[in-house]
């Protein structure tokens, strides 16, 4: 590890746990904490763009579907916390893998087409079963449950595990890119031909970053739902995967600050500009447009950029 990497992990470590400190009240916790959820959902995403070259427009069903076999797990079936959780991250994964095996049909816009088919399939589930997601009321949790005996129904214990779980995430994810799975995943990004004729199966390849990247994305559903307190439809939504795959591409796809970054900026402008701004979605499309136009490879590279060009 460089010494720019030990600084980046410093910085990473100390800016979540300096924040329950700054922030004034429990309200700007809260939505950090929210943030910090989306961020593990654009981690997820990031994997398939950024690593693998895939941009997929159901990776919100990542999020609905353990959200929901969480909550209603707990609520319908009584099972106690830990199993629920267990199952609804296990159920989320295995979705993963089911979708993979659909979606890897197809490259470019097909896939895409494919992911967003499928996603809208989920929404289209979870809207008209009534008796089991309850439709459009969706499912909604009394309290946080005790997990392994640890209360976190506070504001404050509940962004301690969400940021625990965030750094765990950024570790993995690093040392995926940084292994020869990764490097083999880049490789059947930039070149899917040669990597074939190098002996190397890239179904297979794709197929685990998806199942790695939905896992994942299971991880912040089952974190998402203990953060509402609800889940609903919505969270299987178009406008949730187009969300998610705004934030990677803010932020700077293939880049392991990037979606965090990107989620950050969409969760302020969500929550506490649109406090002030009615017309906040067209704010948030000049943003985009802004740094599109200025850092077409998004924030973090741009800034890099600008950083070494300062230095010259």
């Amino acid at each position: 590890m460089n010494r720019t990497a030990i600084q980046g992990w410093i910085f990473a470590v100390l800016a979540l746990a300096s924040l329950p400190f700054i922030l004034p009240s429990d309200y700007y916790l809260g939505i950090a904490t929210h943030a910090l959820v989306l961020a593990i959902l654009a981690l997820s995403l990031d994997i398939l763009i950024g690593q693998g070259g895939m941009s997929s427009l159901g990776h919100a069903v990542y999020l609905g579907v353990p959200a929901y076999a969480a909550a209603w797990t707990m609520q319908n079936a009584g099972l106690s916390p830990l199993p629920a959780i267990i199952f609804a991250i296990a159920l989320g994964t295995a979705t993963a893998a089911l979708f993979a095996v659909l979606a890897l049909r197809a490259r470019g816009l097909g896939f895409l087409m494919i992911t967003l088919a499928l996603g809208q399939v989920m929404w289209g589930a979870a809207y008209r079963w009534v008796g089991l997601t309850g439709g459009d009321n969706g499912i909604r949790l009394a309290t946080r449950p005790m997990v392994l005996g640890i209360d976190i129904s506070s504001v404050r214990a509940y962004y301690v595990v969400v940021a625990l779980a965030l750094l765990v995430a950024l570790v993995c994810i690093w040392h995926l890119d940084r292994s020869p799975f990764g490097a083999c995943l880049r490789g059947t990004r930039d070149q899917p031909r040669r990597m074939r004729m190098l002996g190397h199966d890239v179904w297979r390849i794709r197929f685990l970053a998806f199942v790695f990247a939905g896992f994942w994305g299971s991880v912040a559903g089952v974190l998402y739902v203990f953060d509402y307190l609800y889940v609903s439809p919505s969270a299987l939504s178009l406008p949730q995967s187009a969300e998610a795959l705004l934030m990677v591409v803010l932020g700077g796809a293939g880049t392991l600050a990037g979606p965090v970054v990107g989620a950050i900026i969409i969760t302020v402008i969500k929550t506490v500009v649109s406090s002030y701004v009615d017309r906040w979605y067209s704010l948030l499309g000049l943003t985009f447009i802004i740094v599109v136009s200025v850092m077409p490879q998004g924030i973090v590279p741009g800034v890099r950029g600008l950083l070494r060009g300062a230095r010259k």
